[in-house]
């Protein structure tokens, strides 16, 4: 599907389509997916938990640059996959899981201040995260550092979002 994603939206993509990308016969992805859309839910859901996980260790981590760099590290690591998931037909749908997870995290976390709402805040900072690593992995591959972006994520989120009362 990921393939298909790099020419196509989504919503034009068959499941014949992603059978003969995928060389598999039509009724074997039935086994394994009930819909196209099942399929990209899996996709999504499992980079989601693995962003979301190095996200998380991002509060945990004793300096919040430091949880940025490996996430940041992560995304560049699997860039082409990130591209396509972030900018390619699947991007709405990557960026809804992202902030539906963002919010179940929310929800069971402290506040970091008071002043903002946590359910805006956390729609601003997974807002802010996705729409940043979506522009980083769509320019060239040399024109931004790890270090860079996770020096612009640490300021654009510790200087709004993250700010003290």
């Amino acid at each position: 599907m990921l393939a298909l994603l790099q020419r196509k939206p989504f919503d034009q993509i068959t499941v014949r389509d992603i059978c003969a990308e995928a060389k598999v016969h039509y009724a074997t992805f039935f086994r394994h997916h009930e819909t196209k859309e099942a399929l990209l839910s899996a996709i999504a859901k499992d980079e989601i938990a693995q962003l979301n996980r190095l996200t998380l260790s991002i509060r945990d981590a004793e300096s919040y640059e430091a949880g940025f760099q490996a996430l940041c590290g992560y995304v560049a690591d699997h860039r082409a996959l990130w591209a396509i998931l972030l900018n390619g037909g699947a991007g709405g749908a990557m960026r809804e899981e992202w902030l539906r997870v963002s919010m179940v995290v929310a929800k069971e976390e402290q506040p970091i201040n008071a002043w903002l709402p946590t359910e805006l805040g956390t729609i601003c900072a997974a807002s802010l995260i996705a729409e940043t690593l979506a522009w980083w992995v769509g320019q060239p591959e040399d024109a931004y550092s790890v270090s860079e972006i996770a020096k612009i994520l640490y300021r654009l989120l510790s200087t709004s979002i993250m700010a003290p009362d």
